[in-house]
This record gives C-alpha cells, structure tokens and sequence, in this order.
C-alpha cells in the first residue's frame, strides 16, 4: 500500500521553521566564530560556526571559492552540536557535513541556487 502524500513530503529531522533554515537566511541572523582554514587538497576553504540569533541553534558554515575559476564559489551549512562545535577542527568540517542526513548548500557554482 502507497503512503499518502503527507508523509512523503515530510520535513527533514531537527526543523524548526526558523529563518535559520532557509539557504536565504543573511548573514546578520548568525553570530559567526572562526574555525579556521581548511588547506587539504589546496581548498583553503573557510571553516566557521553561524549560531543562528533566533533559535540558538549552530551551524557549521564550509565556503571554498577558487579565485582563477569564475563562478566557483560554493558554501555547504549544516547543524552541528555544541559538543561537536567545541572539538571541530577545519579539515574534519567536509567529514561532519557529509555525515548529516541533510545540510544546505549553494554559491555562484550552483548558479545562485539554494539545495538542501
């Protein structure tokens, strides 16, 4: 038997409906702490953690641009625990977004594009 619609289309685990969930959320909606850069395999990918003003949730924000390609620019921002925020270290930042169930992305790359 087919699942009704509803469930199909329901939301990912650990929404809220806050602003902080919307690729669009600008940048003023977040206290932001440097992580560090992250230089493995020449990415030098800016790593910080956006706790969002609002719902005091943190995010763990990954923005690699590579200057000598035009549109390149790419962001990936996921939640992330306190726990996990304390101990993150720049190059462990790609592991932890590729382990959640669902982060946000998008960037010139993705030619202005939201994903989650």
């Amino acid at each position: 038997m087919r699942a009704p619609m509803t469930e199909a289309i329901k939301p990912p685990p650990q929404m809220t409906g806050c602003v902080c969930e919307q690729g669009s959320a600008r940048f003023t909606e977040f206290e932001t702490r440097d992580v560090g850069c992250d230089e493995t395999e020449g990415r030098f990918a800016d790593v910080t953690l956006n706790r969002c003003r609002t719902c005091r949730r943190t995010w763990l924000r990954y923005l690699v641009e590579y200057e000598a390609f035009s549109r390149s620019g790419r962001w990936a921002r996921g939640l992330i625990s306190e726990a996990e925020a304390e101990a993150i270290r720049p190059e462990k930042a790609v592991d932890h977004l590729n382990g959640l169930e669902w982060y946000l992305y998008g960037g010139s790359y993705f030619d202005g594009i939201v994903g989650r």
